[in-house]
């Protein structure tokens, strides 16, 4: 047996390196004592007979190295040889000192040639001294002598197997010094060498005296070492493949969370960035399996140049895309190299000048090429460089094994782009490519965490979209809104953050810029977008107005502040069709919300504030399953508040809790009313970003719960993935809170919010919600129908239900239904609708039947 270890994955600490270094260095002299011990013991005279013996028997040594085995054991790779063979047949017939130099010279240059460090070279040297040298010194000094009558071949098993046992001991140690990890690890995989090592000694034992004790046993022996090599080779083989298939499937596994975890948010282009250190480990991970001296992982973005990473010994000079597209033009008749399936085998024997040059760049003699194809473009590339053996090759495994990375690559990869162009779509308005206003207050706000300097907002507004598309219907108006797009992008200065917020507002950040400069650049945006527009052989007049509000007007460097007053300054500019800075008097236009924020206590404590209903229904059984619970305010004033503008007043100024609570406790009375008239819905109630932040909040559910008797199940919670993120170290521990009470908690608007892709698998999730935005555009938008598909199958292979809402068509419905959607609701079953006006919808919408558990199943008619 040989005591090579290979660690899959992971390198030892420095304090390991030291630790089994000393260890080394400590075995190396008891190994070279023990040697000195054996050639002084023993008295033999050197001849031809003896010499050629011992050439002999260094052959079988080597013959029995390329019999090899690598055995995966854990993290560590064992190489398992059938040396002890002629070792102990050695020690029957040669002697001793002539067996050593033998065994160790063999092993010394079969380290050397698979360039080994200095460290494994004199470990492995003192481990085949050391169990040379102790089996003979114990079979010559202690058990022949004690008994005389033993035969010579029972001493030397006796002396190998405490020998192997006390190597078997070192190499354990060894491993835990290297390693640093618990010794338990390792302890099975050296029981399992240690076993091995005696069946081995104990066949050549029995081949030794077979050709001594049989007429022609050394036939009988031959024919015995043919088939044993055999064995050995056949076994390797599938070993090999076995422990491919376990490295594939770790390579997928660090690829898989590289390409979920590893995407973070770029710039304007939403090229994806990847996580460099993953993509190092996977590929340290290949390099290891390939044994391999380098292997380069080379991904091409779509907008142009080369990220690489490298694992193993680093590039001599940085790679280009013109090397890359010279080494993928190789052709193998014509010998620039040979190909298995994808992948491309450079070598030096190959005449080709281009092969010659590639090597000579990489400083490399062989290398495995393989190309990362995704849909109809080149993804990447990825190389492996020369075996780290002078003797062997990379052979058709290894090119098969590099051929089923590439694929798996090239999916990462490809994944990668998909969650990019899903980031992208979220943040971006699909018709003039600039930031919506989700993304626009995203990056803005990033812009102002991290400059200083004066900034400002402006908000420009056409005012004529709607003539067009009465007069000229939608496309033109398309048109117009594209063409506004341009114009905005070619008057502002490169590098300007802008977006198009809705219709024909657009909006862009300024930044280093004083209030006469940011008028400047106002009021020419003003001209540029103000002239006429051609549509349909006409020119349609236009006078675009801008609202423009400063960061050191009532200083303030917060985005959506920045946008509610440059709106605000817009309202003010429309009469006036001009620009407008934003002042401090125009918080008239403010009063409205502040007298809601002021009144919203009264209104709840008056019953102003009620709570409507919207059924969610099972699509694939019409079942009524549930309801979303939704806030609606009749203002005495102002007549019925839209939720979308008071709710988010009602955040800001810290009144939420009572909002939620108020909306709880009547969802959860309405509840138990359904159960009390046997009917089971569970209710859907939305949370706010403050109410992720307080860490009483499920302890008030609970408390809440058993108030009104409804058991957990019957409850969810709904959230947004920017309501998460905005403080994730604090909302987290609240929402695996109520996941533990057994509350459902549901990701609402989906795909629209702050990573929805990036951090879903750290959520205690079991639902997705489809934002309604996608839903609605499902029969029109191709783009919308892709996304709303990639969203369905992304929520099944997580194992969450996934909810459309905004479902207003039959269409809609039915396509959701053949996506296999799990769940709908929509104006196409029912608007919001209070707790009385429900009841009467279910009674004449649904029919009651009992289902597989005797419960009441309502099932939606017509």
């Amino acid at each position: 047996m040989n005591a090579r270890w290979r660690p899959l994955g992971a390198l030892p600490s420095r304090g390991g390196a030291f630790a089994s270094n000393a260890f080394v260095a400590i075995l190396a002299l008891a190994a070279g004592v023990a040697g000195v011990a054996v050639v002084a013991t023993v008295a033999f005279e050197p001849g031809v007979g003896t010499l050629l013996g011992g050439l002999g028997l260094a052959a079988a040594f080597g013959i029995a190295r390329f019999l090899a085995i690598e055995v995966d054991v854990r993290r560590d790779t064992a190489r398992i040889t059938p040396t002890e063979i002629p070792l102990v047949f050695g020690l029957l017939y040669l002697p001793s000192p002539v067996v050593l130099a033998a065994y160790v010279g063999v092993v010394v240059a079969a380290r050397l040639l698979r360039r080994d460090t200095w460290s494994k070279l004199l470990f492995n040297a003192s481990y085949a001294t050391l169990t040379i040298a102790i089996t003979d010194l114990l079979a010559r000094l202690v058990f022949e002598p004690a008994w005389p009558s033993l035969p010579r071949w029972l001493a030397v098993l006796a002396g190998f197997v405490i020998a192997h046992a006390i190597t078997s001991w070192l190499t354990w140690v060894f491993i835990v010094l290297l390693d640093r990890r618990r010794p338990g690890e390792s302890a099975r995989p050296v029981v399992h060498l240690y076993l091995t090592g005696l069946l081995n000694a104990a066949l050549g034992l029995t081949a030794a005296e077979t050709v001594r004790m049989v007429p022609w046993g050394v036939v009988l022996v031959g024919l015995l070492t043919v088939t044993v090599a055999a064995v050995y080779r056949a076994y390797y083989g599938l070993l090999r493949d076995h422990r491919d298939i376990g490295v594939l499937n770790d390579l997928s596994l660090r690829v898989a969370v590289v390409g979920r975890g590893g995407l973070r948010q770029g710039g304007e282009d939403d090229e994806p960035e990847l996580d460099e250190g993953a993509w190092s480990t996977a590929m340290e991970l290949a390099r290891v399996q390939l044994n391999a001296t380098r292997v380069v992982l080379h991904r091409m973005p779509v907008h142009g140049g080369l990220h690489t990473v490298v694992a193993g010994l680093p590039l001599p000079r940085p790679l280009s895309r013109h090397d890359l597209n010279a080494v993928l033009a190789a052709d193998p008749p014509t010998g620039t190299g040979t190909g298995t399936g994808h992948v491309l085998r450079l070598v030096g024997s190959s005449s080709d000048p281009a092969v010659a040059a590639a090597l000579t760049a990489r400083a490399a003699a062989e290398v495995l090429v393989a190309p990362l194809r995704g849909a109809g473009q080149l993804l990447g590339v990825i190389e492996v460089h020369d075996r780290q053996s002078w003797v062997r090759r990379f052979g058709a495994a290894d090119e098969r094994l590099v051929e089923t990375m590439a694929s798996h690559l090239a999916t990462a990869l490809d994944n990668c782009r998909l969650l990019a162009q899903l980031r992208h779509d979220a943040y971006h308005d699909s018709l003039t490519n600039l930031r919506n206003r989700l993304g626009f207050r995203e990056a803005a706000a990033a812009v102002l965490r991290r400059d200083v300097t004066p900034c400002a907002v402006i908000v420009v507004e056409l005012g004529l979209l709607s003539s067009v598309n009465d007069a000229l219907g939608h496309v033109w108006g398309d048109r117009v809104v594209v063409g506004a797009g341009e114009r905005l992008r070619r008057t502002l200065p490169a590098g300007v953050l802008t977006a198009r917020l809705e219709r024909d507002t657009f909006a862009a950040l300024l930044v280093d810029v004083g209030a006469q400069g940011a008028v400047a650049v106002a009021e020419q945006v003003q001209t540029t977008l103000s002239a006429p527009y051609p549509v349909d052989k006409l020119a349609v007049e236009c006078t675009a107005v801008v609202g423009v509000a400063f960061t050191g007007v009532e200083p303030s460097r917060d985005a959506d502040t920045l946008l509610q007053r440059a709106d605000v300054a817009l309202h003010a500019a429309r009469g006036e069709e001009t620009v407008r800075n934003y002042l401090p008097s125009m918080g008239q236009v403010l009063l409205r919300r502040f007298q809601l924020v002021t009144q919203f206590r009264h209104a709840l404590d008056t019953g102003q504030v009620d709570v409507h209903f919207q059924p969610q229904l099972a699509l694939l059984t019409r079942q009524v399953i549930g309801v979303e619970a939704l806030v609606r305010w009749h203002h005495p004033e102002f007549g019925m508040v839209d939720p979308g503008e008071f709710v988010t007043l009602v955040e800001t100024t810290g009144l939420i809790d009572p909002l939620t609570d108020y909306v709880l406790d009547r969802s959860l009375a309405q509840c138990r009313s359904w159960l009390d008239r046997g009917l089971s819905l569970s209710v859907a109630v939305n949370l706010s970003v403050r109410n992720l932040a307080d860490t009483e909040f499920p302890r008030r559910v609970t408390d809440a719960l058993a108030r009104h008797r409804v058991p957990p199940a019957l409850l969810g919670f709904e959230l947004t993935e920017s309501a998460v993120m905005s403080d994730p170290e604090r909302a987290l521990p609240v929402l695996r809170g109520l996941h533990g009470l057994g509350v459902r908690i549901a990701v609402d608007d989906f795909g629209t919010g702050y990573s929805s892709l990036a951090y879903l698998r750290r959520l205690p999730v079991d639902e997705v919600k489809i934002d309604k935005s996608f839903v609605m555009g499902l029969s029109s938008d191709l783009g919308d129908l892709a996304v709303v598909r990639a969203i369905v199958d992304l929520g099944h292979s997580l194992g969450l239900i996934v909810v459309a809402e905004g479902v207003e068509q039959d269409a809609t419905r039915d396509q959701l239904l053949e996506m296999g959607c799990d769940v709908a609701q929509g104006f196409l079953f029912s608007r919001p609708l209070g707790a009385d006006r429900f009841d009467a919808w279910l009674a004449a919408r649904t029919v009651r039947a009992l289902g597989a558990r005797e419960e009441t199943v309502l099932t939606l008619v017509g």
